[in-house]
């Protein structure tokens, strides 16, 4: 920081958790400004009218912006900032807040929040974590947890058309309706170990440990090591992947035999015209390609 006064945008979605937490982003903004920053509030009825308010804010250097909702907010801000090297700060008030969870950042109270952030300001604790930057035919969107391919990506699209239940129990609820619909899915790999064509039940390429409100998809995952982790999943029965997910919330799974973790800076997916997610967002349909972005993202925490 350069001056007394930081100036901080507070990027809120009103919509987070379906409006249980509506008023926790106006309360952060309020505490804040308390604490004497100078403080702009965003609040808009869209992703795209959210984008471009927040992208003119960044324009003028704030000292931060905070995003207070989930994991789709903050796939927002973090599009937003670009390389503008403009810090950000977490919130968590969404379903997954899985970004949240990978920089050990909890729910609290907006007081709490406020001073941690200032706080954090003053004694300026900010690290750089690394970015995915995945590309489809419909265009390209970074990504700071995970994109997903088969049938995690449709347990994403099934979830987000959810609105009951709240938090992370509703990715669970998703996951049990998508096992009727279950099937493989045949793609091709290509990364540096070469081109790899096998029928999968999903792949997910991972630069945060957590996807799914939890789920440690990715245990080894480091989001500063500058690289990726994709984890591939060979095709299974429902009742055997009903059996797999209680231990992908303990991140015991990937001592499985259907279950390949390789560690790459680059990749590319192509199959069939199926929807990928980054983010629990949809990108687009395969094919995708995802590169690590190393120490792309400022981030107070």
């Amino acid at each position: 920081m350069t001056h007394d006064e930081p100036r901080i945008a507070v990027a809120i979605n009103p919509a987070s958790s379906f409006g249980a937490y509506a008023m926790v982003g106006l309360r952060v903004a309020e505490e804040l400004a308390s604490g004497g920053a100078s403080v702009i509030t965003i609040v808009e009825s869209s992703a795209e009218q959210l984008s471009g308010a927040l992208r003119r804010e960044i324009s003028m250097r704030p000292d931060l912006v905070v995003a207070v909702g989930g994991d789709g907010l903050v796939s927002i801000v973090i599009n937003a900032l670009g390389d503008s090297n403009v810090p950000l700060a977490i919130v968590p008030t969404g379903t997954g807040n899985d970004l949240a969870r990978g920089l050990g950042i909890s729910r609290e109270k907006p007081d709490a929040a406020a001073a941690r952030i200032l706080a954090g300001l003053r004694a300026d604790s900010i690290r750089h974590i690394d970015l995915g930057l995945a590309e489809t035919p419909q265009g390209e969107r970074r990504f700071a947890g995970a994109v997903s391919v088969g049938f995690d990506a449709r347990v994403n699209a099934r979830a987000n058309a959810m609105r009951r239940p709240r938090g992370a129990l509703r990715y669970v609820i998703a996951t049990l309706k998508e096992l009727l619909g279950l099937r493989p899915l045949e793609v091709t790999i290509i990364g540096s170990h070469g081109s790899d064509a096998r029928p999968v039940t999903f792949v997910t390429i991972a630069n945060n440990r957590y996807i799914g409100g939890g789920m440690m998809i990715a245990p080894d995952a480091d989001l500063s090591n500058g690289c990726l982790d994709v984890v591939t999943v060979a095709p299974l029965g429902r009742l055997k992947l009903l059996a797999f997910f209680p231990r992908v919330f303990a991140g015991t799974h990937t001592a499985l035999e259907v279950i390949d973790v390789t560690r790459v800076h680059d990749v590319s997916i192509s199959g069939p015209a199926v929807d990928a997610y980054a983010d629990g967002e949809r990108l687009g349909t395969l094919p995708v390609t995802v590169t690590v972005l190393p120490r792309a993202l400022a981030v107070l925490a």
